[in-house]
């Protein structure tokens, strides 16, 4: 009987790992719910609860059956960054993310569970705040492509001539299909910062899949800082910095423009890790967003998020950035807007990629949302 118990607990794991085969007629939407499959480390007060009260809440995000559970769309478990960078010829990134898989499951949202209410009775004292601060600044920096010492010694790796000059002779299709991948690979690690903001699973199934179309983009812009180098003006693109030329074939200079001068702004306000971390926070976990079910229950989360961000500023005697990031919010509502303008521009001019080459999550994320907007022109 104790061997029969073993084999099905194998079977559970084996089951959890590896995603099951989909209809072949029916293409599911990829973000999609499924169970809880870990609670962040930081959830200490999750820990007291018995295993059989929820199976998962005490497994660590670095054990095996939870990461093929969170990582479908690498069609195994992350690389760590011992194992190597990859190269700029290839999709696949420094943790193993591949915008290439066809994966019905690229990204996991997990469902509300009653267990987060721990997080809705959060009380608002300095140490609870810290630890709270704590927790999302953890989560950014497990969910960072690149440490900030590794950007800095790669900041004068800059593309030669030949090189640039082989971006400019792509076609604008090759080009967009080429940056769909690459902002898809970014989004993935900020779907993986968000499941670890404390208060997220509080919201509902829709919510966090609404924060999340809405919010993605906002949240890798704001990371583009810790990629731009203001010396030079360029930014951290396929293994090297580059400049705006490298992106002429996109033709759509006005948004390219428009990011490197709010990547730029960015830099001017020489946040801290710290204060990225929660800010990125704050801008996903935005009450305002249309489509919410629960706006009270997300206004309660982002509450405790400001909180925090401002926690930090005043423990660091910036209490005034609190407005200029308030004003780069309006800013990356306004760049998000222009995206989607020019990609319904290229849609309408290259359906065939915008539709069947493009990575699936891109598509979900931004595709439908570009089709509603009304007639633009370039």
């Amino acid at each position: 009987q104790q061997q029969q118990q073993q084999q099905l607990q194998g079977n559970a794991q084996l089951a959890l790992s590896y995603p099951a085969k989909t209809h072949q007629d029916r293409s599911p939407p990829l973000l999609q719910p499924m169970a809880t499959a870990y609670t962040f480390g930081g959830n200490s007060e999750l820990m007291s609860y018995a295993a059989d009260v929820h199976p998962y809440l005490v497994c660590s995000p670095n054990d095996t059956q939870i990461s093929g559970m969170i990582y479908r769309s690498s069609g195994g478990t992350p690389t760590s960054r011992s194992q190597g960078r990859g190269d700029s010829s290839g999709h696949s990134d420094i943790r193993g993310f591949d915008s290439r898989q066809q994966s019905p499951d690229l990204v996991a949202i997990h469902p509300y569970n009653s267990l987060d209410d721990l997080y809705s009775l959060y009380p608002y004292s300095p140490r609870s705040i810290d630890d709270l601060c704590a927790s999302i600044v953890r989560s950014h920096r497990e969910t960072t492509q690149y440490r900030l010492e590794e950007l800095q010694a790669l900041r004068w790796k800059l593309f030669t001539r030949e090189e640039i000059q082989a971006y400019q002779s792509k076609t604008a299709d090759e080009m967009w299909q080429h940056c769909s991948i690459r902002l898809t690979d970014a989004v993935q690690y900020v779907v993986e910062f968000a499941k670890h903001i404390p208060g997220f699973r509080l919201l509902s199934q829709n919510d966090q899949i609404t924060l999340l179309k809405t919010g993605s983009m906002e949240v890798v812009l704001v990371r583009m800082c810790r990629f731009f180098n203001t010396e030079n003006n360029t930014v951290f693109f396929d293994g090297k910095f580059a400049g705006t030329e490298v992106f002429e074939s996109l033709v759509c200079g006005d948004l390219i423009t428009a990011l490197f001068d709010f990547a730029r702004g960015m830099c001017a306000l020489q946040l801290t890790e710290q204060q990225i971390a929660l800010f990125s926070a704050l801008v996903l976990i935005n009450a305002d967003r249309p489509s919410l079910e629960d706006r009270g229950r997300v206004q309660r989360v982002q509450r405790s998020v400001e909180l925090g961000l401002t926690h930090i500023l005043h423990r660091e005697n910036q209490e005034s950035l609190m407005h200029e990031l308030h004003q780069r919010m309006a800013v990356l509502h306004s760049l998000c807007r222009l995206h989607m303008e020019k990609l319904r521009w290229f849609t309408q001019r290259h359906p065939l990629t915008a539709h069947s080459l493009f990575p699936p999550l891109y598509k979900e994320l931004f595709a439908s949302e570009a089709e509603l907007l009304p007639g633009t022109t370039h």
